[in-house]
């Protein structure tokens, strides 16, 4: 299983919606919350090339984008394998 990380914030719905997706497929990741650790947010813009908004979500090296991304991947079937590394 490929490590995943997610930059959230506790008051974004997009970011529980990834969240509660990742956990119903049973996955585990690393959630780094940006509003109680500001200090974060630099190093989350650096990854995601500039992307400012939360969740920020990372599957090993590969930077997912959002919520929506996530969503999307997993519809096309893509995300089962993004997740295995196969």
């Amino acid at each position: 299983m490929q490590p995943v990380e997610i930059y959230t914030s506790p008051l974004c719905g997009f970011c529980h919606a990834a969240k509660r997706l990742l956990a119903q497929k049973g996955i585990s990741f690393a959630e780094i919350d940006v509003l109680a650790n500001p200090d974060r947010k630099p190093e989350m813009i650096a990854r995601a090339s500039g992307g400012r908004t939360v969740p920020q979500i990372f599957i090993g090296d590969t930077h997912v984008g959002g919520c929506d991304e996530l969503y999307e991947l997993d519809r096309a079937g893509k995300l089962d394998p993004l997740l295995t590394g196969r």
